[in-house]
């Protein structure tokens, strides 16, 4: 298996944390650009009602993330609550 693809498959289930430290939620899955062969987006499951509305999933960009190790690292995220109809 190529190293990327052992390293993405690691991520599915990591907590990830706002840059406050509160956490939004678990990611779900990546989204990988075929041409590239990079992440552009992680789905993020499990999301707090007071976060966003709904509990919805949350694709958060790529460039949006800090850091991933034993948990992903945010380093921007928008103004919440995030509605439902934005």
């Amino acid at each position: 298996m190529v190293q990327g693809e052992e390293v993405m498959s690691r991520w599915a289930g990591l907590e990830v944390y706002l840059p406050t430290g509160r956490k939004l939620g678990t990611v779900y899955d990546a989204v990988i650009d075929t041409n590239t062969l990079h992440c552009t987006h992680l789905f993020v499951c499990n999301t707090p009602e007071d976060l966003v509305e709904g509990k919805l999933h949350v694709a958060v960009p790529w460039r949006w993330v800090r850091a991933i190790d034993e948990v992903v690292l945010l380093r921007w995220f928008p103004p919440t609550p995030i509605p439902l109809n934005s």
